[in-house]
């Protein structure tokens, strides 16, 4: 590993190629609506790189298409074909209808062509690295690729560009001697296209860093997990280093730098390094949420130069902050080019969940990777987590722009910019972006781009019954729990908690076989007053793909909407609203434990308060706005027994729709998750185990 860390880069050739065309800012959207990924990210690129003499000091070079017989490698014919006429007046009348079915897809008359030129730029550039006619080269492209599938356009991408490249290098090109291909995904979000092109492929090394946030942050797709390394021949040869949250920075990717990816690099020893270098995990990015400065960009792409021979190409994915964007380009181009630039070591040390994600990956792959087996090092400064607040206050639209105006003088000189812990506002964003909601009008004054990442979080947006109250948890009392341990409510479960020994983890702390973390508990201790069951007029399914606690496997939620063709058990519970407000803090992880003490540390405001629960109970349902990203933000009003209010907590109506298109998954729950559930049904005699797995089975097959 030292080694690895320690490979000096070779003196970097001034035969750096860059490529951009104005023909792929034709891409747009067809009416002219805001959307983050626009033509104006090249454009502020290219303007940055034209201003401070970098354009001149590299090799100009001309974009072509793409043939089809070169993204057939990694594309079906269908698709192919579908792009290529997208733009044609053919479909003039149903364009819109069809970029409705993908996932956050749009398509104008000048997608097919901007398509087309950005799988083959990339494929050109890669190929004259390769020839050794340049040293490595930046390729500006858009719509970017990484999403892309097999058969589908999805998450901004129609091809993917960087895959046709590798398969083009390996199979068209074998006279340029390319055998062994690395490539790295930085962008903030999972590759999913192309992890799933190379799974089974020992002649691509693929190595993706991004958010997860246990499955819910997209793609939302389970296998952006540590626990994919490949298939087959492939096993091993898929990286993923998944991070639980945002507002990560230069020293967490330098971690997974230093400690996953450069000892693997080391052994793997690659002919050439295709990165997708998104720029969304980039300090002020409306749609990441984390922090990497320029300079922590230019020393990523530092280490990388240490192999290959240097030989690396960068295709631009995503990243939609237009000035972060510029500087980090602008950053990357240096270190290309062979300026000095000096690193200072970040203020702020890695998460300690950075610190537990590295240990997961090297523990996965280690069988195959041994140079992962050795220990990491001891004593390491580490941070906490962000707090709760952090997570989830209403974060206002003015801090990005403040942030990264520090860009322009700290670039210029290539220098480190410091940043204070509190300085980012955290974007929990899933950035659902369908095109059915870019029209809808948001009420608040934050940008259009910020707006589009919760596009149905305005009031009333799926479900009259379900309404946004937009509050910042800070406003309220700070003695609310004095308050609110003297009012009792019944909390009706659906899921795992209708097992009482699992519901009591949330009252008491610990936890139950088949749990693989244990909860806090709840500030009150004291036993539920009362049980009892009862079925409600709600469908039961089951989403998302993981948990931290259970593992792979979809968790149960209640559809919002009533429907008295469906009938689903629930068991009900009688606490107090302090006790409901814990176990609400516990289902969306808001309380935090410190590593240097071990005190839990609570919000210190309610969610659900007396105001609240006035408003649910002639609302029936209340979104609570500052948590609206977490999986169960959605308190229901079902109605009263012995006077008293019976409240679920479920995902938001907005969520239903995401199952619904697929951009959300829906997965059967895992074995253990439930045998819980079962549990609780035999033994609140509602059914017999037969029937209780069938309740369950039949639950999770259905569609929406």
């Amino acid at each position: 590993m030292a080694a690895a860390a320690a490979r000096v880069p070779p003196v970097a050739a001034a035969r750096v190629g860059l490529l951009y065309d104005e023909r792929m800012c034709a891409h747009a959207t067809p009416d002219g609506e805001e959307h983050p990924e626009n033509p104006e990210r090249l454009r502020a690129i290219w303007r940055k790189l034209n201003a401070e003499g970098i354009a001149s000091r590299c090799v100009a070079l001309k974009a072509k298409e793409a043939e089809d017989k070169y993204i057939a490698s990694v594309h079906s014919k269908n698709h192919i074909k579908l792009m290529r006429e997208i733009s044609s007046k053919k479909y003039d009348s149903s364009r819109n209808k069809i970029a409705r079915k993908f996932n956050s897809i749009y398509f104008n008359k000048g997608s097919s062509e901007s398509a087309l030129l950005a799988a083959g730029s990339v494929i050109e550039v890669a190929e004259k690295v390769a020839a050794g006619e340049l040293s490595s080269a930046i390729a500006l492209v858009r719509p970017p690729g990484h999403h892309a599938e097999h058969d589908k356009a999805m998450g901004f991408c129609l091809f993917n560009n960087v895959a046709v490249a590798a398969n083009y290098l390996l199979n068209e090109r074998p006279d340029l001697g390319i055998k062994k291909i690395l490539i790295v995904d930085w962008d903030v979000h999972h590759g999913n296209g192309t992890q799933k092109m190379f799974y089974n492929d020992p002649r691509v090394l693929f190595f993706s860093v991004h958010r997860f946030d246990y499955g819910s942050f997209y793609p939302a797709q389970g296998d952006a997990s540590h626990c994919f390394i490949g298939e087959e021949a492939g096993n091993g040869y898929n990286i993923n280093v998944p991070w639980e949250h945002g507002r990560c920075g230069d020293a967490d990717y330098i971690a997974a730098w230093d400690h996953v990816l450069l000892p693997v690099v080391e052994a793997y020893d690659p002919d050439i390094i295709l990165v997708s270098a998104g720029f969304d995990a980039a300090l002020g990015d409306p749609l990441g949420g984390c922090c990497i400065t320029p300079n922590g960009y230019a020393l990523l792409l530092t280490k990388l130069l240490g192999f290959a021979q240097g030989r690396i190409v960068m295709a631009l994915e995503g990243g939609y902050n237009l000035r972060s964007i510029a500087y980090s380009v602008f950053a990357c181009a240096k270190v290309l080019l062979g300026d000095k630039f000096t690193f200072n070591s970040p203020e702020m040390p890695p998460f300690e969940s950075t610190w537990r994600v590295i240990q997961a990956v090297r523990n996965e792959l280690k069988t195959c990777w041994p140079v992962l087996s050795s220990k990491l090092p001891k004593n390491v400064t580490l941070r906490i987590g962000p707090s709760p607040n952090d997570l989830y206050a209403s974060s206002g639209c003015e801090s990005d722009g403040e942030d990264v105006n520090e860009l322009s003088g700290a670039v210029s000189s290539v220098n480190i910019i410091q940043v204070a812990d509190d300085a980012v506002s955290e974007r929990l964003s899933k950035m659902k972006l369908d095109e059915d909601n870019h029209a809808m009008k948001a009420t608040s004054s934050c940008s259009t781009a910020e707006q589009q990442q919760h596009p149905t979080d305005s009031v009333g947006a799926h479900n009259d019954a379900s309404v946004v109250v937009s509050k910042r948890i800070s406003d309220l009392s700070v003695t609310w729990r004095s308050v609110l341990s003297r009012t009792y409510v019944w909390y009706s479960s659906f899921g795992s908690n209708m097992w009482k020994p699992r519901f009591m983890c949330y009252i008491q702390g610990g936890k139950v076989e088949g749990m693989s973390i244990p909860c806090c508990g709840s500030r009150d201790t004291s036993s539920p007053r009362g049980t009892m069951w009862k079925t409600v007029p709600h469908r039961l399914l089951f989403g998302r793909s993981s948990t931290p606690c259970w593992g792979t496997g979809g968790v149960a939620f209640l559809n919002p909407e009533i429907n008295y063709n469906e009938k689903s058990y629930v068991f009900m519970y009688k606490i107090t609203l302090e006790q409901f407000n814990d176990v609400l803090f516990q289902e969306n992880r808001l309380v935090l434990e410190s590593s240097k003490d071990g005190n839990i540390e609570y919000p210190d405001s309610p969610l659900i308060g007396s105001s609240e629960m006035e408003f649910m109970s002639t609302n029936k349902a209340l979104h609570l706005e500052p948590i609206k990203d977490s999986w169960y933000s959605n308190v229901l009003y079902l109605g009263k027994e012995d006077d008293l209010p019976i409240l679920s907590m479920t995902c938001p109506s907005s969520d239903i729709e995401r199952y619904k298109s697929g951009e959300l998954p829906l997965s059967p729950p895992s074995k253990t998750y439930a045998a819980t559930l079962i549990k609780g049904l035999v033994e609140g005699n509602q059914l017999d185990e037969a029937e209780a797995a069938s309740y369950i089975n039949v639950a999770a097959a259905r569609g929406l």
